[in-house]
């Protein structure tokens, strides 16, 4: 049995106790956080940061990707500007060479072939040519001397490859040069690439140099200057936008 002396202290205890839990922080209430920072852990990144960061690269376009081949002849503006049509050069038999460089300057059905050839070459596929080179009388060239039945298989067994990519890859580079009209107002009227075919070869300007090693070696090169001419292949087509041919050889 406990008397009213035993109660009396038992009574201070716990105001006390609750004082000196005040005094050492024991019952302060936590600081307020935001709602991001109670998930965040230490030491890894933000992830509203990590978000934003993420819709950003979403939304940066894609980098354009590889096409089909513009039909307009690989050259600078500056190069075009010093080897135009009105800069004429000098043939082998001494006439002077039109070069041109301007694809709009020639009609219509020829900028259109032109184009139709440099997609099928572009695709990788030999028989997309097939039906640009027509048949009969009006079949494309392929060949020095005797026509031939099958144009393309003609060009495979020309290609240092048993698909014809190697051909491909020429007329590519052929057709991507400056080029010359010919035989105006004749029945062998064409626009003819490379323009080298028709130029001096010994009298070539620097970047000319530049521009048909871009087709053949300077092995090649120095062989057509000792030869007197370019011999490698040449593409041709007429007004009316027929293909003529694509042949090598002088």
């Amino acid at each position: 049995m406990h008397t009213g002396k035993d109660k009396a202290p038992r009574r201070l205890i716990a105001p006390l106790l609750v004082a000196l839990c005040a005094g050492a922080g024991i019952f302060a209430a936590p600081a307020a956080f935001a709602l991001s920072e109670l998930h965040k852990a230490p030491g890894q990144p933000d992830p509203q940061a990590t978000d934003q960061k993420n819709t950003q690269q979403t939304q940066t376009p894609p980098a354009a990707t590889p096409g089909v081949p513009m039909p307009d002849p690989l050259v600078t503006k500056d190069h075009a500007a010093q080897s135009t049509d009105k800069t004429p050069g000098a043939s082998d038999s001494g006439k002077p060479v039109d070069v041109i460089y301007d694809i709009t300057k020639v009609p219509e059905p020829v900028r259109k072939m032109r184009e139709q050839i440099v997609e099928a070459a572009a695709s990788g596929d030999l028989e997309r040519l097939r039906p640009l080179m027509g048949t009969g009388a009006q079949q494309t060239q392929v060949s020095v001397g005797q026509p031939t039945d099958d144009p393309i298989g003609t060009l495979k067994d020309l290609s240092g490859d048993p698909d014809g990519d190697e051909i491909l890859a020429i007329i590519l580079d052929v057709i991507s040069t400056g080029f010359v009209h010919v035989g105006a107002g004749t029945a062998d009227e064409a626009y003819v690439w490379p323009y080298f075919a028709e130029k001096d070869l010994k009298a070539l300007t620097p970047p000319e140099r530049v521009e048909l090693l871009r087709i053949v070696t300077a092995g090649d090169l120095s062989d057509m200057q000792e030869f007197g001419g370019y011999n490698f292949y040449r593409l041709g087509i007429a007004p009316d936008g027929k293909w003529k041919f694509f042949t090598a050889g002088d």
